[in-house]
């Protein structure tokens, strides 16, 4: 936003994005001892005037007019300074980009590995861990600027780079074969989709709250069929050159590690630096530390799409670097993941109770990845799923600080748990099985899951076009998950969650009110 206030006779321009959109503070007046702000905002996305848009301030209330109709009101904003109201007017701009926001794939295709698998490999039995994953995708979307080194034929360098590096990761060019679970190796290619968007990367990026609604957009979608692929991947330009690089993937063949891993050894073999990559073998390798016992998928209350786009809203908490070493100063046993994980539940934890008059027993299901934790070694970048839950119960726990507590003190005892698995043991194998069906949880019990990506270096990727500006997870359909990833810059933290949409107040409301967060 431009600095500057409006001076007498004249339209003082506040902002403007590049795709045409000018924010004018064109008269502040006083009538009857109350103080007016008039904002008007002028859309020329088409190199024209496509309409103005009004807003009113006064009294700790805006009216946004669109051709003389109200079409928005805000009454919960405090104070009377102008620049508070231009940020909801600033959300509101970006929203009206992205909802005439238009995708055209440009082309799509199937990648198939340079090296043909070998018939030794056509099947790949899935692991236990594999099984009963939940019925989802995982999915990443990656936003990088505008760069010099964007090379005019990058796109095409990508499909080959990304030909060259599936014979290390072969299943993930086959097809499911859900009746036997196993995957049928048979080099169908992953799928490879090339798109461009009619706005600009700022425009996306401008506003947290604009963003996270769109962000599946850029994640390709993925039918459930014996057809379908098991990788799925979309390249997205936006009209300032930046784009976007969707990944995706079954949950039941990968988890966030195995999809990391892919993406950065993609990048690196991109970059042409393949001697970076240390090959040690075929990638995936679950079902032979794990192998498969026919178990059904994690059931997961899955929000329908209808559902999802009128009465759920995806959104993103912030939890800056100071602001977590400041709740920290007293507490420094806590990790930042485990004092954020805390603040979320406490505050859902609020929600519940204002919600059911009857308390539930409440539980958090944190995901542990199981690589370098066992006493049998599971390689740093073994490929599948290598997860279990670390359980904790609230009970009587009624402050932030004992929740972070109990969950510092879980984590710890789960770990030291796990540093007694010996996956070479059936005792080992079902120690881990214990720890992703706990029996411990009733049918009345609210369960919330906090899957942390911190520790995945996604800000680290490169493909030879500079690293990414800002990553994202796709959205999980499923009420009371929420990823917590890095922020790009310091060492915060983003949650993503999804929440019913009636329930966000409450849950604002309950996050300020949290003791150590407050402060």
């Amino acid at each position: 936003m431009k600095s500057g206030w409006w001076s007498k006779g004249k339209m003082q321009v506040l902002w403007s994005t590049s795709s045409g959109v000018m924010v004018h503070k064109f008269r502040s007046s006083i009538f009857g001892g109350r103080f007016f702000h008039f904002v008007r905002v002028d859309f020329l996305l088409s190199g024209e005037c496509n309409g103005s848009l009004c807003g009113v301030a006064r009294n700790g209330v805006v009216i946004f007019e669109w051709s003389n109709q109200r079409v928005f009101r805000c009454d919960d904003i405090c104070g009377p300074s102008i620049h508070r109201h231009l940020f909801f007017l600033l959300q509101l701009i970006t929203c009206y980009l992205i909802t005439n926001m238009n995708i055209v794939k440009q082309s799509t295709k199937f990648i198939k590995p340079a090296v043909p698998t070998p018939s030794t490999l056509r099947r790949y039995k899935t692991g236990f861990i594999d099984e009963l994953a939940p019925i989802m995708n995982v999915s990443i979307v990656l936003f990088f600027s505008a760069n010099d080194n964007h090379n005019p034929n990058f796109v095409t360098r990508l499909e080959q780079s990304l030909a060259k590096i599936l014979p290390r990761f072969y299943p993930l060019a086959g097809r499911y074969m859900d009746e036997v679970y196993t995957i049928d190796c048979n080099d169908e290619g992953v799928e490879f989709i090339h798109a461009k968007v009619n706005i600009k990367l700022q425009d996306i990026l401008v506003s947290t709250d604009a963003n996270v609604k769109f962000v599946d957009e850029f994640v390709p979608s993925m039918t459930r069929d014996a057809t379908y692929p098991l990788l799925a991947i979309q390249v997205t330009m936006f009209e300032c050159g930046g784009m976007t690089l969707g990944v995706s993937s079954p949950h039941k063949i990968v988890d966030a590690s195995t999809l990391c891993t892919f993406i950065s050894e993609w990048a690196t073999m991109n970059r042409g630096s393949e001697n970076e990559i240390e090959f040690t073998g075929h990638a995936f390798n679950s079902s032979s530390l794990f192998p498969g016992r026919c178990f059904k998928p994690i059931p997961l209350r899955v929000i329908s799409d209808a559902d999802m786009s009128c009465k759920y809203i995806r959104k993103i908490y912030s939890f800056s670097e100071s602001a977590i070493s400041n709740m920290k100063a007293n507490h420094q046993h806590w990790s930042k993941i485990q004092l954020v994980s805390a603040i979320i539940w406490k505050a859902l934890i609020d929600v519940d109770r204002v919600n059911n008059n009857n308390p539930s027993e409440y539980i958090l299901l944190q995901p542990v990845n199981l690589r370098g934790k066992t006493s049998s070694l599971i390689p740093k970048h073994s490929c599948g799923n290598f997860w279990g839950y670390c359980v904790t119960q609230a009970g009587t726990v009624e402050t932030t600080e004992e929740l972070a507590d109990r969950l510092t003190a879980n984590v710890k005892k789960t770990k030291n748990y796990l540093s007694k698995v010996d996956h070479n043991t059936e005792e080992g194998q079902l120690m881990v099985l214990s720890c992703i069906l706990p029996k411990n949880i009733r049918d009345t019990s609210s369960v919330i899951t906090i899957t942390s990506w911190s520790k995945f270096p996604f800000y680290e990727l490169d493909f030879g076009f500079g690293k990414p500006t800002w990553v994202a997870p796709g959205c999980v359909p499923v009420v009371n998950i929420s990823c917590l990833m890095d922020q790009a810059q310091g060492n915060g933290v983003d949650a993503h969650i999804v929440l019913e949409a009636k329930d966000v107040p409450c849950f604002e409301k309950a996050l300020q009110s949290i003791d150590c967060f407050a402060a």
